[in-house]
């Protein structure tokens, strides 16, 4: 094509995939460098002895936001994958023994809502309406629009927008003028962690994560989430856009206020009119920008917690664990707290099982169980002493120990193998700041709208960002989001009347 321009993309997480086709619809020449073996990043796949992993994310939540993106990249999310409705989204269990269905069956969540805290159930149905609410508000004036300037932001609408928001509340004590039950409150306040957040401390406009579950509910894709990644390589692919694995870029090239391409490891110079990093944004600035200033520019942001996944092959299957349960140890307060203020984990740590076989027969050998075991930890952090081999048998013996008061006795018995991902696999395989696998930036209010990273560079105006660290955050479905504006803003600088 004469006069094509030419893009070129680092990283070929589920942001930059999705980046590469927007951009391939809109006629550039796109080609994708990734360091790894395969796409995917944190949404990637293991599969050994006929046991299939999701090494990232285990449940598509939030379906309106995939059907949104997908749906601007001329797909129909339910033409292109098949999914089950997961029903209940989970299961959680309690130290005491309880357990609760999160469901979104009503007569079944009135009853146990009501068996547990009698009277609460009109209380659980205005939490929902609220936090949906928060969803909807939050998606149409803070999270799907691009901010050019301050003022985009800044002025009485975002303010009374931030306000209907609560954001000036914590998670943890909007909750309690709902629930007054521990463990219901427990059970609407957790999901936080999904963004690698402690719910104590985060604003109650989160609420919509509990709530979005219920109204829209959650989805498992046949072949596991890494069909996603799957799906939208062979869009790409079929556009034409150029996939290069094992090709780690060590330099983005500038001169003057714009980028000139990138430099791979092995010497090679690719030259291109934009550049496009989906790696982590504090690796980009630290590790592939000029200048000695441009490491600083994260110094004093806020990280997520990270996580310990056991990834276990089983030779016996479980009837207690559903395809997501949940295990939250009491105190609760102080497992975040061992987590976000002492960088540590507790000697109980809560944590959650993915059992994608319940679900997806195909993810486990027949008589046999495929689980990952989820515990969230504190990210690296170099002030604090922090022995990961340590931590990591503290979470194993922690986890068994409480499968076990679960009546799973004989679990440690039937593992055929076992591999472990820590903070120190994500900061190496994805080069995630501070191993921060959820998403290393967190979302706290300094953090987000105008305030959280841009997805163009200030000085360099041919270098744009897509995925978890820049606007809109962190998960799949705003990493999607993600692409979509972050394509919008190439285009509008290209045609600046769109």
């Amino acid at each position: 094509m004469i006069n094509q321009k030419k893009a070129v993309i680092i990283g070929a997480g589920v942001g930059g995939i999705a980046t590469a086709v927007f951009l391939a619809q809109k006629g550039f020449a796109v080609e994708v460098y990734e360091k790894n073996a395969n796409a995917g990043g944190r949404c990637g796949q293991m599969i050994q002895d006929g046991h299939r992993f999701d090494l990232g994310a285990t449940i598509l939540l939030m379906p309106s936001l995939y059907r949104r993106v997908f749906s601007a990249l001329g797909l129909n999310l339910e033409n292109e994958l098949e999914t089950s409705s997961l029903e209940p989204v989970y299961k959680l269990f309690f130290d005491d023994g309880k357990d609760f269905a999160f469901t979104r069956d009503r007569e079944k969540m009135k009853s146990q809502i009501e068996a547990i805290e009698p009277g609460s159930f009109e209380q659980y149905n205005r939490y929902v309406k609220e936090g949906y609410e928060f969803f909807e508000l939050s998606m149409d004036g803070l999270l799907d629009k691009n901010f050019y300037h301050l003022f985009q932001f800044m002025n009485l609408k975002s303010i009374c927008l931030l306000i209907k928001l609560k954001t000036w509340m914590k998670h943890t004590r909007y909750v309690r003028g709902f629930f007054k039950d521990p463990h219901l409150r427990m059970a609407f306040t957790f999901q936080n962690i999904y963004v690698g957040q402690n719910p104590y401390t985060q604003p109650a406009f989160f609420s919509m994560l509990p709530s979005a579950e219920i109204v829209e509910g959650a989805l498992f894709p046949k072949g596991g989430m890494h069909r996603i990644v799957e799906k939208l390589v062979s869009t790409a692919t079929e556009l034409g856009v150029q996939f290069r694995f094992k090709k780690p870029v060590v330099q983005i090239v500038a001169n003057g206020s714009k980028t000139e391409g990138v430099l791979l490891e092995d010497g090679t110079m690719i030259r291109a009119d934009m550049v496009i990093a989906n790696a982590d944004l504090p690796y980009v600035y630290k590790q592939l920008l000029p200048g000695k200033r441009a490491g600083s520019h994260f110094k004093g942001r806020k990280y997520s917690c990270s996580a310990i996944v056991f990834h276990w092959g089983m030779d016996k299957v479980y009837p207690q664990l559903d395809h997501h349960s949940i295990f939250l140890n009491e105190p609760f307060k102080q497992g975040f707290d061992k987590i976000f203020k002492e960088k540590s984990l507790s000697d109980h740590p809560s944590f959650y099982i993915h059992a994608p076989a319940r679900t997806d027969l195909s993810a486990a050998p027949e008589g046999q169980d495929t689980l990952s075991v989820i515990v969230p930890v504190a990210h690296i952090d170099d002030r604090y002493e922090q022995d990961w081999q340590k931590l990591k048998q503290t979470a194993r013996e922690g986890v068994i120990c409480r499968l076990k008061e679960a009546g799973m006795d004989d679990i440690e018995e039937h593992i055929k193998f076992e591999v472990c991902y820590s903070p120190k696999t994500w900061e190496s395989y994805c080069n995630v700041t501070n191993g921060s696998v959820f998403g290393s930036l967190n979302h706290t209010i300094f953090q987000m709208g105008y305030f959280r990273p841009h997805n163009r560079h200030r000085k360099y105006k041919n270098l744009y960002f897509a995925g978890g660290s820049t606007h809109p955050g962190n998960g799949i479905p705003l990493v999607l989001l993600s692409a979509k504006l972050t394509s919008e803003r190439i285009l509008k600088d290209r045609h600046p009347t769109l």
